[in-house]
């Protein structure tokens, strides 16, 4: 991966959006867009906040949270330490 966040941001790889609901298959524009992800690559923090996360965790966060980039084909979120709620397992 070439991409290197700067400070407290991390950069987060979405989880796929649900394809079907019991049965009903949803079309793209009704799909909710994920709050879950796994992290791919994090700052190295700042003076007054130690960066708490680390690569490979799975993490929710903010329905708006962070800024979309595409990078070989494939989706990104990045965003700020803060902006993520929580780490999962």
């Amino acid at each position: 991966m070439n991409i290197k966040p700067l400070a407290d941001r991390v950069l987060v790889l979405p989880a796929p959006a649900e394809e079907k609901v019991g049965g009903i298959i949803i079309p793209d524009t009704a799909k909710e867009k994920p709050q879950r992800g796994k992290v791919i690559a994090v700052g190295q923090g700042t003076k007054d906040e130690a960066m708490a996360l680390k690569e490979n965790d799975v993490v929710l966060y903010g329905k708006y949270a962070g800024t979309e980039l595409e990078y070989e084909g494939e989706k990104y979120l990045i965003m700020r330490q803060s902006d993520v709620l929580a780490v999962v397992g």
